[in-house]
């Protein structure tokens, strides 16, 4: 699904695919440009869904290495109080300030069940992002290299008062407004309840279409 975080998505590095075909019994290659990658998006998710499994991916990682601090959260967590990255900023203190934060924001699927981020960052135009933040000035929003706007969707949900709630035994991650949580014996249908229901608020208040990130099987 081209995972990503924090500016930085898997499919802005990979070179190559190299995938086994159910239909034909073979193994084929995908360049990068074959591999359709979109916003949480790829061919596997639409051509190549249900026919296609992958069996190992090639990286190109660009050299010399530029460190990506454009989410002010990440921004903090390695400069801290000073505010300015310093020399010694690598991949792998990079690495480590993102783990820090996604161990103290998302819960461990080992103790409670998840699928991470549930909904995708809604991607509106700079039109729509202006009419929003006339009304809601505080509106998380980061502007992407094609001129559109990507919001981000914990913040929607947060502020239609769905952090911590619950549909049955299943609800809304306390410290994470983006991830849906199984509290117990939650059944698919009340997942689903749940998402939905989110999904009507959110269009409600702000007139943004939430979009689920998983894929359900």
């Amino acid at each position: 699904q081209n995972i990503g975080a924090y500016g930085v998505e898997a499919g802005n590095l990979i070179a190559a695919v190299h995938c086994f075909d159910f239909a034909t019994g073979e193994t084929f290659l995908l360049d990068h440009a074959g591999c359709e990658f979109g916003y949480r998006d790829s061919v596997f998710k639409h051509r190549l869904r249900d026919r296609a499994v992958i069996l190992d991916v090639t990286f190109a990682l660009p050299i010399p290495w530029k460190a990506n601090l454009q989410y002010a959260e990440l921004h903090y967590e390695v400069t801290g109080a000073a505010g300015s990255a310093d020399a010694s900023l690598d991949p792998v203190r990079i690495g480590a300030a993102v783990t820090a934060i996604r161990t103290r924001k998302l819960p461990d699927p080992a103790v409670i069940g998840n699928a991470g981020s549930f909904f995708k960052n809604p991607v509106v135009s700079i039109e729509q992002r202006d009419q929003l933040m006339a009304q809601w000035p505080q509106l998380v929003n980061y502007p992407q290299a094609d001129g559109s706007i990507k919001l981000a969707a914990g913040w929607l949900i947060d502020q239609c008062g769905w952090k911590g709630r619950s549909l049955g035994a299943a609800g809304v991650y306390e410290k994470q407004a983006l991830v849906l949580v199984n509290r117990g014996n939650a059944s698919g249908a009340e997942i689903v309840a749940l998402a939905t229901a989110i999904q009507i608020d959110v269009a409600a208040r702000f007139s943004v279409t939430l979009e689920p990130e998983p894929i359900f099987v």
